[in-house]
């Protein structure tokens, strides 16, 4: 149940009964346990648009509200607000509800969209490094949640893999490398840096670089032989690192796939009138006339979105526009999501305002995100001290060596030989939960001291509530299956607290869905693990019997599904023993 989306129809229909009027109901969730579990606000807007003392039009519609068998009381306060407090049987009755659900009362959406998720995008020829991380993992867990409330993802790896570099490469490689049957990703990038600071320092060597890069453009057999070796030793490095992250894709789209398709993109825009040439290159210039009526922030824009240099190159911008002309036509796609840092926002409004007059009617997306910050509070170095790039994988191994330290010095319940997987699932978990927690517009500092820890809002606390739980089925040897067959008998406290926690799931989902806001989810997550640590400080769980055993088996059973659901939407695994 969206216990939201249910409370809201109830107020409405109680504004109806009050006034005989449509009204909102502005419904929110009380910051304050003591001011209820819940607000409605809409007395305010109507009172004032019919000139009454709000208060005159809030207490009917609390005497209304506490009619309603899910709500307990409904009381006026301050200026006409109505603060609600939800009945224990109307949570028991959902908790057992959402106990039994295989969807743990999250409601799947209404209208399946097909949606291409375009995230990581890492270049051909070079090693993920630490800045690739927030777009992988944040990309993956919003495919992980838009799929779970029922849209048709369609996940796509937008990688590097064309242009001015690769005619550095392949002149590189035969200075340097040989025939490169003996390389390796490091040795690759090793041979881009050398040909990129002779390209440099002697001219000739530019020119020859450029004439490769155009006999690989033109379709010469050997470099293009060349070339796609250089496509499968990076695919292999890269998908060990996805591997390790758990992160998958359905297609790998590289610029390259493109390419044939962009001459069609400029010869549109030239015919449409919407871009024109100046100083060789082909621009679109949003403060021409053809553009009145685009977004007044693009048409005070003075620097071009430029399709075609003068030598008549391609670019990024006329790549994106095949693209989306691509996931249109072939992909039919409904929605497309792009997960960048948010350094490139004004690329993409240029983008989506183009791609809108191209006749692209897809519901685009630009999720940006910030900045990671070192220890120093400055941008984090994707290279060490020596100049030697910080690998996405150098990192993963820190975070599972760090892990299985902690997990040693904790003195774990677990065999030795099974710390070493744990390990892996609690270090890379931390990694990107301490990412995923944070609003990803903003910037956050990389800590491991704070990062893999069992305390606080860490992604090893969330997998040990999980594991805990779990851990309780186990010892009573019970059937998680078997709860919640009768409405959960409610009565103290922290059960009350706990559920009221428990039954907001179906709203967090679909809010982290449509709002692409990951950390909704582990805020959820930290509040269920903190009230099932109160719960469990007050309320037995196997020593109790009768209806108040039963109860609170439902309420445990449900709090272990919603965090391995809600850590498996992260991208984290779920721990069964820690």
């Amino acid at each position: 149940m969206r216990i939201e989306s249910f409370l809201s129809a109830i107020a409405q229909d109680a504004f109806r009964e009050v006034t005989g009027k449509d009204a909102p109901a502005l419904l929110k969730r009380a910051q304050d346990p003591k001011h209820g579990d819940y607000q409605v606000n809409g007395a305010l807007p109507l009172a004032k648009a019919e000139k009454k003392n709000p208060r005159e039009l809030a207490e009917p519609l609390a005497r209304a509200l506490a009619a309603h068998p899910a709500i307990e009381k409904a009381e006026v306060a301050g200026p006409g607000f109505v603060n609600l407090t939800l009945a224990p049987a109307f949570l028991g009755e959902t908790v057992s509800r959402d106990a039994r659900d295989a969807r743990l009362g999250v409601p799947p959406a209404e209208r399946r969209v097909r949606t291409v998720v375009d995230y990581s995008s890492p270049n051909i020829a070079k090693q993920m490094h630490v800045g690739h991380l927030r777009s992988t993992i944040i990309g993956h867990a919003i495919c992980e949640t838009l799929a779970f409330v029922g849209e048709d993802v369609v996940r796509d790896n937008h990688v590097g893999d064309w242009g001015t570099q690769y005619g550095l490469l392949i002149a590189g490689l035969r200075r340097f490398g040989g025939d490169g049957h003996a390389l390796d990703l490091a040795g690759l990038e090793a041979i881009y840096k050398q040909a990129s600071a002779l390209a440099e320092a002697e001219p000739a060597f530019a020119e020859l670089a450029r004439g490769e890069l155009a006999k690989l453009q033109r379709g010469d057999a050997e470099n293009r032989a060349l070339w796609e070796r250089f496509v499968a030793i990076t695919r292999r490095e890269l998908d060990k690192v996805y591997e390790r992250l758990g992160v998958r894709f359905d297609t790998w789209y590289g610029e390259s796939f493109y390419e044939p398709m962009l001459p069609g993109v400029v010869q549109q825009l030239e015919a449409l009138g919407l871009a024109r040439r100046d100083q060789g290159a082909l621009c679109v210039f949003f403060g021409d006339d053809v553009w009145e009526g685009v977004e007044p922030k693009l048409r005070k824009q003075k620097e071009p979105f430029i399709v075609q240099k003068k030598d008549g190159a391609f670019l990024y911008s006329t790549t994106d526009l095949a693209t989306l002309l691509h996931r249109r036509d072939e992909v039919k796609a409904s929605k497309a999501i792009y997960v960048v840092d948010h350094r490139q926002s004004l690329h993409f409004e240029q983008l989506f305002a183009v791609a809108r007059r191209l006749g692209v009617a897809l519901e685009c997306h630009h999720v940006g995100f910030g900045t990671m910050l070192g220890p120093d509070g400055k941008p984090l170095k994707t290279r060490d001290a020596s100049g030697k790039t910080i690998t996405l994988a150098a990192l993963l191994d820190e975070a599972e060596s760090r892990a299985l330290e902690l997990m040693k010095g904790a003195e774990v319940e677990l065999p030795a030989s099974e710390l070493p997987a744990v390990a892996r699932s609690v270090g890379i978990g931390a990694v990107k939960y301490a990412d995923l927690r944070q609003n990803r517009l903003s910037d956050y500092q990389f800590d491991w001291s704070k990062m893999i820890e069992l305390k606080g809002n860490s992604g090893p606390y969330i997998q040990y509530a999980g594991a805990r739980a779990g851990a309780i089925f186990r010892k009573g040897e019970v059937d998680r299956g078997s709860v919640g067959q009768a409405p959960a008998a409610l009565a103290d406290p922290a059960e009350l607290a706990l559920a009221k926690v428990l039954v907001r799931f179906g709203d967090v989902v679909h809010a982290s869905a449509s709002e692409l806001l990951p950390h909704l989810v582990t805020d959820h997550l930290y509040a269920v693990a903190r009230e099932l640590s109160s719960f469990y400080e007050r309320c037995p769980v196997l020593k109790a019997e009768g209806e108040a055993r039963a109860a609170r088996l439902t309420l445990v059973a449900l709090a272990a599904g919603q965090i391995e659901k809600g850590l498996s939407l992260l991208g984290i695994d779920a721990v069964e023993r820690m």
